[in-house]
């Protein structure tokens, strides 16, 4: 892996530099052969005395990404290895899968740490709910205040002007995305 480790408002030291890299580094012994990716790595640090790291690694087959927030900076590069953790248990077997019967010669993942997880990502993959519902033209500031007043956390709805389906949601920062089709 090659390491782009970058900084906004905070200097990057050597020994930050070090810990993030043998941190995230670990992540290859969950693979079959040493990961050929550029690792980016962007440390955040904001005034209200908040850290936060965002880790994308851009694979062939596969992206991980994971962003975590904590006021200690270390803390924070130990919270997101473990998140990109949990997604690399949590894909291994359906993407060795996928590959396997795209008659792919290797797996990307390999067998380390465990083999159960096959059953547990078939239980949380199941879909145990199907919902049906028109879609009513509005713009999106009506479709926002449709899902306040229902509570949820992204909203489908027509838009009135293209009569496109479109998404709101509500983003980690408490401010609103828009979801746009583009065929």
């Amino acid at each position: 892996m090659r390491y782009n480790v970058r900084g906004e408002n905070i200097e990057i030291t050597p020994a930050l530099r070090e810990y993030a890299e043998k941190k995230i580094g670990k992540l290859e012994r969950y693979f079959e052969e040493s990961v050929d990716a550029n690792v980016n790595v962007n440390l955040k640090y904001y005034n209200d005395q908040e850290s936060k790291i965002e880790v994308t690694i851009p694979m062939t087959d596969l992206v991980l990404r994971a962003e975590e927030n904590h006021q200690d900076m270390y803390a924070a590069i130990d919270l997101v290895v473990n998140k990109l953790e949990r997604q690399i248990r949590k894909h291994k077997t359906k993407v060795n899968r996928k590959l396997r019967e795209q008659g792919a010669p290797k797996f990307v993942f390999s067998n380390y740490p465990d083999d159960n997880v096959q059953e547990e990502v078939d239980d949380e993959e199941e879909v145990v709910r199907t919902k049906r519902f028109n879609l009513k033209p509005m713009d999106s500031e009506e479709a926002i205040l449709q899902m306040d007043m229902l509570g949820h956390s992204f909203f489908v709805y027509t838009d009135a002007k293209t009569n496109k389906t479109n998404v709101v949601y509500k983003r980690k920062d408490g401010k609103y995305g828009l979801i746009e089709p583009h065929v």
